[in-house]
């Protein structure tokens, strides 16, 4: 009886509607109590640890459906039969797209979300995050990538196993753009022999990728919500992966190398020598994000409209604010009190970033 009693006749149970229970007019049945135990043991957990996972985890949502997608469209590109059904660049776009997506839902709130060395070394060097977490959190993100890969490796080895028996006995060897160790990681095509090109071409993309995702993060920006950020950093990815996949390229320096070591223990150490690509396809991913964030912290960067919005603070509080308005000319005293009692008020709903 006790549990017939538990929901009324307009009530919904527990689920996926707690998410949208403050949108909706029924009344979601309350979840059972938290207890003291369950509160004790999350207050101790520490924090460095729930955060290296958080990035480690991320770094595997995003990877993980990215390298499954590729490994569907290569096994099945090379089948006898030349099947191209399931898969091809575009399907490979949105794996990775909606995989960011994903991780950023699921574990920036606990980390951060950076899921990137290269995005990890802009919040140090721009925004103030603690360089002695950083090699914490590169560490976790190249495992992240790294097991991954070794999923990925057990789900489809069978598939793989024939694969590589079929690409041996073609001549072809293991590590080629199209061969066994491709599905893990980026090889050119053998006619990019041209380093500068394919530094180029990964320093454009990165940097295209950087940009996009420093203005998502910007909470000055009004185009894009706290909502929409996961999808359309997502969609920057994914916009680079159809346009350039096709001419090598990595993206991030978690993601090619944590995979990379995983293709060297299965396919061999050709995975880093290789038309001696594999330093573009690891490093060039850090100057290229350094690049573009500061192209948008020195260019598009309007700090005064993240005080006034309550996202930010002076140095020097109040006043230090209060002096820059009114030596500057900016607006009038009176308009520049308001900021500050607009600043005051919002002070609530200021977080400092977790960085």
């Amino acid at each position: 009886m006790a549990n017939i009693g538990r929901l009324q006749t307009n009530d919904l149970e527990i689920g996926a509607t707690e998410a949208v229970q403050r949108h909706y007019s029924r009344h979601v049945v309350a979840t059972k109590p938290v207890s003291q135990r369950k509160l004790d043991f999350e207050h101790n957990r520490p924090r460095w640890l729930r955060e290296c996972m958080a990035e480690a985890t991320g770094v595997f949502f995003y990877v993980f459906p990215g390298i499954a997608a590729i490994t569907t469209f290569t096994l099945n590109a090379a089948s006898p039969l030349g099947v191209t059904a399931f898969g091809s660049i575009f399907q490979i776009g949105w794996g990775f797209a909606i995989g960011i997506s994903f991780a950023i839902i699921t574990c920036a709130s606990t980390s951060g979300g950076h899921f990137n060395p290269a995005i990890t070394i802009c919040f140090a060097f721009w925004q103030g995050f603690p360089w002695r977490k950083v090699p914490c959190y590169i560490f976790s993100q190249i495992f992240g990538a790294f097991m991954a890969g070794l999923l990925l490796m057990g789900i489809y080895w069978p598939e793989i196993q024939a694969f590589k028996s079929e690409s041996i006995a073609a001549g072809k060897g293991l590590v080629y753009n199209g061969g066994p160790a491709s599905i893990l990681c980026t090889f050119p095509n053998p006619t990019q022999t041209n380093l500068g090109y394919l530094f180029l071409t990964e320093f454009f993309v990165d940097s295209y990728i950087g940009i996009v995702i420093w203005a998502c993060l910007d909470p000055a920006n009004p185009f894009v919500s706290a909502q929409s950020a996961p999808f359309a950093i997502g969609l920057a990815y994914a916009t680079m992966v159809w346009g350039f996949a096709d001419i090598a390229i990595s993206t991030n320096l978690a993601r090619d190398l944590g995979t990379r070591i995983v293709a060297a223990i299965f396919f061999g150490g050709e995975s880093f020598s290789y038309l001696k690509y594999s330093w573009i396809a690891i490093l060039v991913n850090v100057p290229a994000t350094l690049f573009a964030t500061g192209y948008y912290e020195f260019l598009m960067r309007d700090s005064l409209s993240e005080i006034a919005k309550g996202h930010a603070l002076h140095e020097h509080g109040e006043e230090g604010l209060h002096r820059h308005i009114t030596r500057t000319g900016m607006i009038e005293t009176g308009s520049a009190n308001a900021i500050k009692d607009g600043q005051n008020g919002s002070d609530d709903l200021y977080k400092q970033d977790t960085v």
